[in-house]
């Protein structure tokens, strides 16, 4: 999934307590019963700061995401091996920028501004999923992004079209059904090299597995008994299912398919649990995944300079905009 700031964003330092007054506390209350009988929060309702504040992070994390995951993918568009593919990453790059659309705006209803949290991505004050930071080496590495990370994607992302928050569940809904296609044209373009290709593609497909599993499972954050914030979020209904049920289940899911298409899962200790039924796998290397979240990582500053660069190179597009607009409405002004 793309949205690992309820996890990486740090324990929050205890504050001291704040004296609330009887109607405060009379909407807590109101607050509570809601979400425990599982209602929807509308952007208008009164909601705990806390709350609020979760949601902003979140939903701007995952924005910043779904831009930023543009970025490997697109390097590929001159290269795809044919026109056929080249339309479909096309397509595909273009509903990450939506996706991000439609996640800013979501965010938005909570107070927020686009600008600020731009900012804070700008300033490496706001995360974005880890993921993103690694390179797309081969083309081989776009169907690899499409079937492992979109469908760690789709795996984390589903039970947040029943988040708490209703405007985020919307945005969702759509999201989901678009990353299904995301994930089918990775999986589909593995196929045709696994089953058409040469003895070099076939390689070149299991180097770019071997590279991307791993990460791919550190996607859905840290382990549960090291996800401080996870448990109030849960709470909160915001999210629905832990990291540890996401990541097992996203195993399960995965080995089938990764045995129609005929690649090895980069894992020795990777085998089926008859008791348990469910896959048993190798444990992850966290020492990596923190490193690339504490900007270390292979293609952190690579990606967030080449942001930068997007915002500063299109100032002159949003000053036009803002112009017209002004035109605009004292045009209407004096019509009036």
């Amino acid at each position: 999934m793309y949205t690992q700031a309820m996890d990486t964003m740090g324990k929050e330092s205890p504050q001291a307590p704040v004296l609330r007054s009887a109607e405060e506390l009379q909407l807590q209350e109101r607050f509570d019963a809601r979400i425990d009988a599982g209602d929807f929060i509308e952007a208008k309702d009164w909601m705990p700061e806390h709350y609020r504040k979760t949601l902003v992070r979140q939903i701007s994390q995952h924005a910043h995401s779904e831009i930023v995951g543009m970025l490997p993918e697109g390097n590929w568009v001159t290269r795809a091996p044919t026109l056929k593919r080249k339309a479909i990453l096309l397509a595909k790059i273009q509903d990450e920028g939506g996706h991000g659309l439609y996640l800013y705006s979501a965010a938005e209803t909570l107070g927020t501004s686009r600008d600020e949290m731009l900012d804070a991505l700008h300033t490496g004050r706001a995360k974005y999923s880890s993921i993103f930071n690694y390179p797309t080496l081969t083309w081989a590495d776009v169907g690899v992004i499409g079937w492992l990370v979109d469908g760690a994607a789709i795996m984390n992302q589903v039970p947040i079209c029943r988040c708490s928050y209703a405007p985020y569940a919307r945005a969702m809904v759509r999201i989901c059904r678009e990353e299904s296609f995301h994930q089918r044209q990775g999986y589909d373009a593995l196929l045709v090299m696994m089953q058409k290709g040469t003895d070099a593609q076939r390689a070149m497909v299991q180097d770019a597995v071997n590279r991307w599993w791993w990460p791919s499972l550190m996607m859905f954050g840290p382990p549960d008994d090291q996800s401080p914030n996870s448990a109030l979020s849960m709470r909160w209904g915001i999210k629905r299912i832990s990291n540890d049920d996401l990541r097992q289940k996203f195993v399960d899911a995965t080995v089938p398919q990764a045995k129609v298409l005929g690649v090895e899962l980069p894992d020795p200790d990777l085998k089926w649990n008859e008791a348990r039924q469910h896959f048993d796998f190798g444990a992850i290397d966290w020492s990596e995944f923190w490193q690339v979240v504490g900007g270390d990582g292979p293609c952190n500053r690579e990606r967030l300079s080449a942001r930068v660069k997007a915002w500063e190179d299109g100032a002159w597009v949003r000053e036009a905009a803002l112009v017209h607009a002004a035109k605009i409405e004292k045009q209407e002004l004096l019509a009036a």
